[in-house]
């Protein structure tokens, strides 16, 4: 009855975040992607060729998924107040290669052994003065379009990971990632996973987020210069169940603390920020 999980299937690994992404804002975007990335892998099995007619060649190159739940998710990053929104998605991955999904392309670069390297062409959201009333008065930041490259090592069930992305337009940001992530099968219908890494920032992205120039202190809030460093560290948890050969639900919860600058920052009223996802997969 139960599609059996093949722990090879997730090995080449594409984040995947919520379509939440795409309606809100970057720093609720940032959140769906730093505390619940969904892997593409998750949804995807070997499809069947003869399924597919007179295309199945071309179709059997691709793992297309399908699927939709709902994320819960702060109002901005460092907001004490939470939001849920609807979850729409579709992710496309080819031979293993390309993986389009809400947050942009990915194309694996070089994979030899354990190691592996890839880059990223996405998008920042920016973020809306009107998206909290604890913004009024501090502006907008503008979306711009980013550019990022990812090296990972993989240790049996475990990957070590660094990426690297850097905004053009928007806040001018460069932003940085390190971490750990663990899948492993518990039964033939469950995976579980589990992460924990730290995020950087430099001068320009911090400032956009969380600093409070001169100008923007006339909303009430003080001045605040906010510098390059640590900027938060993220904590999730996933559970992933396949319910046939093609069905299959996921949850996620994660939890992530604002670190140095930002954590000070006048703009931030809660440094702690929860969030969770519940979703269902159909792949093709």
């Amino acid at each position: 009855m139960f599609a059996k999980i093949d722990s090879g299937l997730f090995a080449g690994r594409a984040s995947l975040a919520a379509m939440a992404i795409l309606l809100s804002t970057h720093s609720e975007g940032a959140l769906a992607a730093d505390a619940i990335a969904v892997n593409s892998d998750d949804f995807t099995l070997p499809p069947e060729p003869s399924r597919f007619g007179r295309f199945e060649q071309k179709l059997a190159d691709w793992h297309v998924v399908l699927g939709g739940g709902a994320i819960i998710v702060p109002k901005y990053e460092g907001s004490n107040e939470f939001k849920i929104m609807p979850v729409p998605f579709v992710t496309a991955t080819f031979l293993d290669t390309v993986t389009i999904d809400p947050t942009g392309a990915n194309i694996a670069v070089y994979e030899q052994g354990p190691f592996a390297f890839s880059t990223r062409l996405g998008y920042e959201m920016g973020r809306k003065e009107d998206d909290s009333d604890h913004l009024r008065g501090l502006g907008d930041v503008d979306m711009g379009a980013t550019v990022g490259v990812k090296a990972a090592a993989k240790f049996g069930p475990a990957e070590i990971f660094a990426q690297l992305d850097k905004t053009i337009g928007g806040s001018d940001g460069l932003e940085g990632r390190v971490g750990i992530e663990v899948i492993r099968p518990l039964s033939q219908s469950l995976m579980i996973g589990a992460s924990v890494s730290a995020v950087f920032a430099d001068e320009n992205y911090m400032q956009a987020y969380f600093g409070v120039t001169p100008e923007q202190s006339r909303s009430g809030l003080a001045r605040y210069d906010a510098g390059a460093g640590l900027k938060r560290a993220d904590f999730s948890i996933s559970a992933t169940y396949m319910l046939d050969e093609n069905w299959m639900v996921r949850g996620e919860a994660g939890v992530g603390v604002l670190l140095g600058d930002a954590a000070d920052s006048p703009v931030v009223v809660e440094k702690i920020q929860p969030s969770g996802m519940l979703l269902v997969g159909y792949r093709f």
